[in-house]
């Protein structure tokens, strides 16, 4: 995969924390796709590709960090519980 090289200014006080160079860059590439997913401008297998791990990683990923992989809306949310209604009467 190509790449380019962009400056990034650390404060000392982050540095702290005993990251290396490559930590940093890493978390730094974890975030943007972090925030492309989020945003809607790509979906999880593209994330994890982009990250170079499986999906199923990718959702692990984002449960470490505390990000939600599935969003719903109320409205979609109350249509989800409507359909398991509607599945678990015809199953009854």
């Amino acid at each position: 995969m190509a790449e380019k090289a962009f400056e990034v200014r650390v404060s000392d006080s982050l540095l702290s924390y005993g990251l290396t160079r490559n930590e940093i860059q890493h978390r730094i590439a974890e975030w943007m796709v972090f925030s492309l997913f989020t945003e809607g401008h790509v979906s999880s297998g593209r994330a994890a590709r982009l990250l170079n791990m499986s999906r199923v990683e990718f959702i692990c990923l984002l449960n470490a960090r505390g990000i939600a992989y599935i969003n719903y809306t109320p409205e979609e949310l109350e249509e989800e519980f409507e359909a398991v209604r509607t599945l678990n009467v015809r199953n009854l």
